[in-house]
């Protein structure tokens, strides 16, 4: 998968996509990115695919994406090892909650309560109930609700207009703030809930959603462009990222929730994903720029893979026909400019330059769900 040609007769699909995904991407991460000591992922492996980069901690999210990706993939056996190793070395029994990592020999490292984390153990259990044995699904559903719980009573912010937002970090106690609502965590809070609903089928997650869009909407939405900004409106230095304005997009239009709509979000992400398709889309390349201004310059034109994933399935979930158009156009270059033989390219200057040359063990997420999106 180097450099293939957009117009040639047999242009990457999203078969091959998946058939490098299974075949190169899934095995990194059963055989030399996984600590069978610590029973953890590491954190990255070197460019060769081979060589895991010396570990200095393990962070939870980064075990829980991981949880998700094993289950997705009916890799029961693997999975069963990862949500043991999630409630082993990160659930703080003393406090609630999640650590956000562990050191290089497992013991709580960064002891914070962090949103994005608490996020993904619900997105994770929520995966891995589906398809875990019913012990486990029965141990997973406990989880995925206890971890709610815990973000609505000690992560929520109750005064000061924040009603139905919740901190981006909190102390190891849940006794101080350390963190404002931020775009991300809250993004990824939608995306979990959205999971649990899916899983459970209980309309106490509607409820959830129901209060987190609406106040999403109203502290976030850029008027004049329909986008998401990352900082609430009215924020110093704010800025909007096109990968995220796609993520939002597909959210709203696979999901068809109706918190979405209700909130006035649907309408405003339509809008937000032609300006960003505008301003933030190399016409050359089909690379996906890191972040723009509210008038569309872009601030920083890194290309992460991240951002190319959530573009492919923004465009296979799109109302508009003509967007999903594009799609076997975006997919060949995409296949072209991050995916190699042995792996993937993290980050790159609008170049072509490497920025990041190491190989994170959170990145198969972002493929998996991208891959899964797209016919």
């Amino acid at each position: 998968m180097h450099d293939p040609d957009p117009t040639a007769a047999t242009p990457p699909t999203a078969t091959a996509l998946r058939a490098h995904y299974n075949h190169v991407v899934l095995p990194i991460w059963r055989g030399p990115g996984f600590n069978a000591v610590l029973r953890l992922a590491f954190e990255a492996v070197a460019v060769d695919s081979r060589t895991p980069l010396p570990p200095q901690r393990y962070r939870a999210m980064a075990c829980a994406r991981q949880l998700f990706v094993f289950s997705q993939a009916s890799d029961i056996d693997h999975a069963d090892t990862l949500f043991a190793s999630l409630r082993t070395y990160f659930q703080d029994t003393k406090n609630g909650g999640w650590f956000y990592s562990v050191d290089a020999s497992g013991a709580p490292h960064e002891r914070h309560k962090d949103l994005y984390t608490h996020a993904f153990v619900i997105f994770a259990c929520a995966e891995y109930a589906k398809r875990a044995g019913a012990a486990a699904a029965k141990e997973a559903l406990a989880v995925l609700e206890e971890t709610s719980v815990v973000i609505e009573r000690r992560i929520a912010i109750s005064s000061g207009g924040g009603g139905g937002l919740f901190s981006s970090a909190m102390a190891e106690d849940f006794s101080t703030v350390l963190g404002p609502p931020l775009q991300n965590p809250l993004m990824h809070l939608s995306e979990a809930w959205l999971a649990a609903r899916e899983t459970t089928a209980d309309q106490l997650f509607d409820r959830r959603l129901e209060k987190l869009a609406a106040a999403f909407a109203r502290a976030f939405v850029h008027d004049e462009t329909g986008c998401i900004a990352e900082l609430t409106i009215g924020s110093a230095n704010n800025w909007l990222e096109p990968g995220h304005q796609f993520e939002w997009l597909f959210l709203a239009e696979a999901s068809r929730h109706p918190a979405f709509d209700a909130a006035g979000l649907n309408q405003a992400l339509v809008r937000g994903f032609d300006f960003v398709q505008r301003h933030g889309i190399d016409p050359q390349t089909g690379g996906v720029a890191t972040a723009l201004n509210k008038q569309g310059d872009v601030i920083d034109s890194t290309q992460r893979i991240w951002a190319q994933t959530e573009y492919l399935r923004a465009l296979a979930t799109h109302a508009d026909e003509s967007a999903r158009a594009q799609l076997p156009t975006q997919i060949a270059r995409f296949a072209g400019r991050f995916l190699r033989p042995h792996g993937w390219i993290e980050s790159q200057s609008a170049k072509g330059v490497v920025m990041r040359p190491e190989l994170p063990s959170t990145t198969p997420y972002h493929l998996a769900t991208a891959y899964a999106a797209l016919p």
